[in-house]
């Protein structure tokens, strides 16, 4: 056996077997690319699924990392520490908000969301106890948690999970009408992705974000944007949400915060939303830990020059130009995406998207599928045009373009 298989085989015998790799075992990364145990090296076309969108081991933020682990790392939020108040700062202003709520994964974000937004209905709207209504869009993914799958589509997400958690409603993603009906007097929350990842990258239709933020304001319902994936630079604006020209009341942020190095997340919103919290309420004791809060400083901060979000725009237009070429010759069915973001279906008779995958593992990219059919390509936002398109012939290669 090789080494790859080696540990393969060791992690089998002894991880709950929640995920299936692509047969791959990294052993380092710097920028676009990984290399292997054996030395082979792979261009990088999920970048952590957005987590790691300013590449591996970019050096401003693994800087950053270092002074920070040589002063301080973690204190819990029994006393303050001296990076915790810029990063709130920081992090509201660059989302032109008042006040962000700290934690550290994305579903943690997700969940405290969900919590900020029943609090706000039950002090702020009136909403009577127990009565809060949440409403999100089918084909949604937020998370693992038991809380967050019991507003899933995804059977196999829900399966054996139960019993679930009651006060949400689920409507088609895309569809105002059935969004109208479904906002109540006790609806306290609308909870989107901007864009749908793990469903595929599914861009809504045009004016479909407008019309769900003119509703939230007429009915006095919070309109909460999940950008844990698609924020922080992916789409080509700093968050997705920039391309409609909308402004929800909550951002939920995650992922691409860390800079790939540690897990940060937040929820960002307005004093009149979080200003319901006491003490008390609600807490974690490594969020906005120092460490993170070094880290998130410096993704910022890389965020403010704009830099990374035009990058994200300029060279997801080449990959997108380069997809409907694909698409123009039949081996893809469809391409959805914005920036450096797509979702591919693969025609018929060329594989599942997991054998894409696999086959392009055989070529020196790395990809991930969903879905069946459908395959997701997010490459870090540092990538080079030539890394890019040598990607594009090897995926032109596999289906046989």
């Amino acid at each position: 056996m090789t080494a790859a298989e080696d540990l393969i085989a060791a992690a089998g015998a002894h991880c709950a077997p929640t995920y299936r790799p692509l047969p791959v075992v990294v052993a380092t990364a710097e920028g676009a690319w990984m290399t292997d145990v054996e030395g082979r090296r792979y261009l990088d076309w999920l970048a952590g699924y957005s987590a790691l969108n300013f590449g591996h081991r970019n050096r401003r933020l693994i800087d950053a990392a270092k002074a920070q682990l040589e002063r301080v790392t973690l204190t819990s939020r029994a006393f303050h520490h001296d990076r915790f108040a810029a990063f709130c700062t920081q992090l509201a202003e660059l989302c032109g908000m008042e006040m962000v709520l700290p934690m550290n994964t994305g579903v943690e974000a997700v969940e405290s969301a969900l919590k900020t937004a029943r609090k706000w209905g039950y002090r702020v709207k009136g909403v009577p106890a127990e009565m809060a209504k949440i409403v999100v869009a089918g084909g949604n993914f937020h998370g693992r948690t038991t809380t967050v799958i019991s507003f899933s589509t995804d059977a196999q997400a829900r399966a054996d999970f139960g019993p679930y958690t009651p006060g949400f409603e689920i409507v088609p993603y895309g569809d105002l009408t059935a969004m109208r009906s479904a906002l109540t007097e006790n609806t306290v929350a609308v909870l989107l992705e901007p864009i749908q990842g793990e469903s595929g990258v599914i861009v809504p239709p045009a004016g479909y974000l407008p019309g769900v933020r003119e509703l939230t304001r007429e009915r006095n319902v919070l309109f909460v944007a999940d950008e844990i994936q698609s924020g922080l630079g992916r789409t080509g604006k700093t968050f997705a949400c920039e391309h409609e020209g909308v402004v929800p009341d909550v951002y939920v942020l995650g992922k691409a915060l860390g800079g790939g190095i540690v897990p940060v997340s937040a929820v960002v919103s307005s004093e009149a939303v979080l200003g319901v919290f006491r003490p008390g309420d609600h807490g974690s004791t490594f969020g906005g830990n120092p460490l993170a809060c070094a880290v998130a400083l410096e993704v910022i901060a890389m965020l403010r020059t704009g830099e990374y979000q035009a990058r994200a725009a300029e060279l997801g237009a080449r990959l997108h130009r380069a997809l409907r070429t694909l698409l123009d010759g039949g081996a893809v069915t469809a391409v959805r995406g914005r920036g450096l973001w797509a979702g591919v279906d693969i025609a018929p008779g060329l594989g599942t998207g997991r054998e894409v995958s696999e086959r392009l593992v055989e070529r020196g990219v790395l990809v991930k599928d969903t879905h069946g059919s459908t395959i997701r390509i997010a490459p870090p936002l540092v990538i080079g045009e030539e890394d890019l398109d040598w990607g594009l012939e090897q995926l032109t290669a596999v289906l046989g373009g």
